[in-house]
């Protein structure tokens, strides 16, 4: 589980995050949306500890991710929006590393790779250096280097950004897998589609701060929107900036 409790953060004048708090429970998928600016990216850096937070605690199954940050990113797998690529290694060896680095012993770590190289159906470049590859190409491999030491919360920042339709099919009966696997998966997304086929909450944050935290259901309900994206427009609108 991933619970986040008032994090606020600030660049400089900018108050990016405003004592943002939710949960993200095991199980369930958990949409992170809201327009550009307004907070995700930094509220997703904190989780996987690439920021500190100013204020507020962000634990992952239970441990902080200040404090304890070791830990706390042991239990996590993290696909960043535009993850870089060993450009020299080949996708086989840029997953290998990443488990490696993340303690997969390495009697284990050959079984690990190849079981995600099928599931991901990157097989035809598995072997090739990955400088050169295509934004799909790229994405599926930075997607199985954050899967390959079978964490129990996976956190995913846009992944079918470059993705064609059916790459796009394929990562989202992954990610109910994931789901029916027990895991915790917060994921943002910019397609409305895709957020309504596959979250079972959604937070929408808007000018750093929490504009509304319910099902698809709630919150049509809430913003008295039929559509999710007029739903989303309306939430955002709720959120007076200061």
């Amino acid at each position: 589980m991933i619970r986040v409790s008032g994090i606020s953060k600030s660049f400089g004048d900018v108050r990016a995050v405003r004592n943002v708090s939710f949960e993200a429970p095991d199980g369930k998928i958990t949409g992170l949306l809201g327009p550009n600016g307004a907070g995700k990216s930094t509220t997703l850096r904190i989780l996987y500890t690439v920021l500190r937070p100013d204020e507020g605690q962000a634990t992952i199954d239970g441990r902080d991710v200040v404090e304890d940050s070791l830990a706390a990113r042991q239990r996590i797998g993290a696909l960043p929006h535009g993850a870089g690529l060993y450009p020299h290694l080949t996708a086989r060896e840029n997953i290998a590393y990443y488990a490696r680095l993340c303690g997969v012993t390495k009697d284990r770590v050959d079984a690990r790779v190849e079981n995600l190289v099928n599931l991901l159906e990157i097989g035809d470049f598995a072997d090739r250096k990955t400088k050169g590859f295509s934004q799909g190409q790229r994405t599926k491999v930075a997607l199985a280097r954050s899967l390959v030491h079978d964490p129990k919360n996976v956190i995913l920042d846009e992944p079918s950004n470059g993705l064609d339709v059916m790459a796009t099919r394929s990562l989202r009966e992954l990610i109910l897998r994931l789901k029916d696997d027990g895991r915790c998966v917060l994921f943002s997304s910019h397609v409305m589609q895709e957020v309504a086929a596959l979250c079972d909450d959604i937070v929408i944050i808007a000018n750093g701060r929490v504009a509304i935290d319910d099902s698809a259901d709630g919150i049509r309900k809430r913003t008295g929107c039929e559509d999710l994206e007029d739903a989303f427009v309306r939430a955002i609108e709720m959120v007076e900036p200061t």
